[in-house]
């Protein structure tokens, strides 16, 4: 019997097979669990995710496409998941977007209003609003989790607006622990390491900081995405029934080292 059997949530965010949140649905379902998958809008969009499943053997899976910068279709994409499952046990944030011209060394100061505004929106309030609607449809509690990055803590050349996008993430992350735990829900973020996804190649000079890590990091190599997917599973379970608020790290130990 699985660590998640017989637990149903929502998994936002895989855009193809190398997306953090599709390693997270493959490792849900080998433990499992049921999970519905909020996409991009769009047919192209549509079968990159059905295609990122399959290869996940994830038979049948439930998709919704959603904007998650839009409250309408936010709103449509909860009613369609509790007419699904009529309750949910936890919900995966694995969303970021920033205008990637402002995603290189030497030019956050040039950032925007706009750009920036954008990139808080959906990187860190969609949180927010996607947990506003998640909690009244978790009435045993659930676990609640986003994706961060050291970028967040300590200044990464390049990553610029996205880092100040999970900082405001992972608060957002602290102050739903606060209000939420009365609930029994928990909410918490993982800090991965750099992996190979759409969102991480757009980050000018992520080949020297794959490379840095390498070299640096305790474990002396870069994560895989896998990892990522059973740090999700712990918080997901009744494994970690005592952890909220916490910023779990990922990253082969590369955030303890002082260089």
């Amino acid at each position: 019997m699985g660590l998640l059997e017989g637990q149903r949530g929502i998994v936002f965010g895989i855009a193809n097979d190398r997306s953090i949140a599709c390693h997270i649905a493959n490792a849900f379902a080998k433990e499992g669990a049921t999970c519905a998958f909020p996409h991009l809008p769009g047919e192209k969009s549509e079968r990159r995710v059905r295609k990122a499943l399959d290869g996940a053997e994830i038979v049948d899976p439930f998709l919704i496409p959603c904007d998650v910068s839009n409250d309408d279709e936010l709103d449509a994409t909860f009613v369609a998941i509790r007419e699904k499952f009529d309750s949910i046990d936890f919900l995966v944030h694995s969303v970021a977007f920033a205008d990637r011209t402002y995603l290189k060394p030497g030019v956050f100061a040039d950032t925007p209003r706009d750009v920036f505004a954008q990139a808080l929106d959906i990187s860190a309030y969609s949180l927010v609003s996607m947990a506003r609607r998640a909690k009244e449809m978790m009435p045993r509690g659930g676990s609640i989790m986003g994706m961060t990055y050291y970028g967040s803590d300590k200044a990464v050349p390049g990553y610029n607006v996205m880092g100040v996008a999970k900082a405001a993430l992972e608060a957002c992350t602290r102050y739903l622990a606060l209000e939420l735990g009365e609930k029994g829900i928990r909410v918490n973020t993982i800090s991965a390491g750099p992996i190979k996804t759409l969102s991480s190649m757009a980050v000018g000079g992520i080949d020297e900081i794959f490379k840095w890590v390498e070299q640096k990091a305790p474990l002396h190599r870069n994560i895989e995405g896998g990892e990522v997917g059973k740090t999700a599973v712990y918080l997901a379970s009744d494994l970690s029934s005592g952890v909220t608020g916490e910023n779990i790290f990922v990253d082969s130990g590369y955030n303890i080292v002082g260089l």
